[in-house]
């Protein structure tokens, strides 16, 4: 698995050089021979792509797919590999391979299926070269020099296509996660609530001040509650992250009353010199929303009181 996935990433870097030219260079001689290897393709494809689709199952490849949706696949991935072959370009391959993507990522389909049917496509193609020529071993050997270049540049295409498209897939996937793990929730009017949960490393904190900022913006919020009960421990980068915040959130004119304080993580905001006499600090969530409520003019009563 290690191996695959340095051949990959060797793919994908030299996808990234080669992406300024998305033509392969030919000889006369070379684009005369690849015109026969297509028209061989083209005349043999309801039994090449059969001989493809009988592989991918015997190698157990796509088992997310069913049957008929691998057939489809297989055909449209045939028809697009012959026309590279044949125009020498790979824009339209390159279209395709992102669109195949999106449809089969979310579906579990995994980097080594892709490039192992590509690779099956390719064993398929050449042992059909084998077969046509093997009384002519020169003519061969010349079909082979101008196929393989440009069966690997396909290889690649695909490739990289596809782990590009999971590379932004999981971007995707981890950014609603940190959504998700710091929700900004609006109780009242004008009053907002973040419940910092875990670990809290830098990108996490700047991601939770863009989110609060926004909600404080968008909400018109006037008092804002950070409960950081759920967080066992902070470093000094950090605890001035979270400072900052309290101020960016000020500028916006939101108030800003910190929860949850544990002892180490006061003994950090002391350490690295923070006056927090410019926090308002209150030690539980509850304390935090009974006092944003009275900054509001909400009264709050004991529970059991008249109201």
């Amino acid at each position: 698995m290690a191996h695959l996935e340095q051949t990959v990433k060797d793919m994908k870097d030299t996808g990234a050089r080669n992406n300024q030219t998305l033509e392969l260079p030919r000889s006369n001689v070379a684009s005369e021979l690849l015109r026969e290897l297509v028209a061989h393709l083209r005349q043999n494809r309801t039994q090449l792509r059969e001989e493809w689709v009988t592989r991918i199952s015997e190698t157990r490849l796509l088992t997310a797919m069913t049957k008929d949706e691998i057939f489809a696949e297989a055909t449209s991935v045939y028809d697009s590999y012959v026309e590279a072959l044949e125009t020498g370009t790979f824009e339209a391959l390159q279209a395709y391979a992102r669109n195949l993507s999106e449809r089969i990522i979310p579906r579990g389909v995994e980097t080594h299926e892709v490039v192992g049917i590509v690779l099956l496509l390719r064993d398929v193609l050449a042992r059909s070269l084998f077969a046509k020529y093997q009384t002519d071993f020169k003519k061969l050997n010349r079909i082979l020099d101008a196929y393989e270049p440009a069966a690997n540049r396909i290889a690649n295409t695909v490739a990289v296509g596809f782990v590009q498209e999971r590379e932004r897939v999981i971007r995707q996937q981890q950014e609603a996660i940190r959504e998700l793990s710091t929700p900004v929730l609006q109780v009242r009017e004008r009053l907002l609530i973040l419940p910092i949960i875990g670990v809290i490393d830098p990108q996490r904190a700047r991601q939770l001040t863009e989110q609060l900022l926004r909600g404080i913006r968008t909400n018109r919020a006037k008092v804002v509650v950070i409960d950081i009960t759920g967080v066992a421990a902070m470093d000094a980068t950090v605890a001035n992250h979270l400072v900052q915040t309290v101020e960016a959130s000020r500028l916006l004119g939101a108030n800003v009353i910190v929860t949850g304080l544990s002892p180490e993580i006061a003994q950090t905001l002391v350490t690295i010199g923070i006056d927090l006499g410019k926090m308002n600090t209150v030690g539980d969530l509850q304390g935090g929303i009974e006092q944003a409520e009275r900054l509001l003019g909400y009264k709050v009563a004991a529970l059991g009181e008249p109201n």
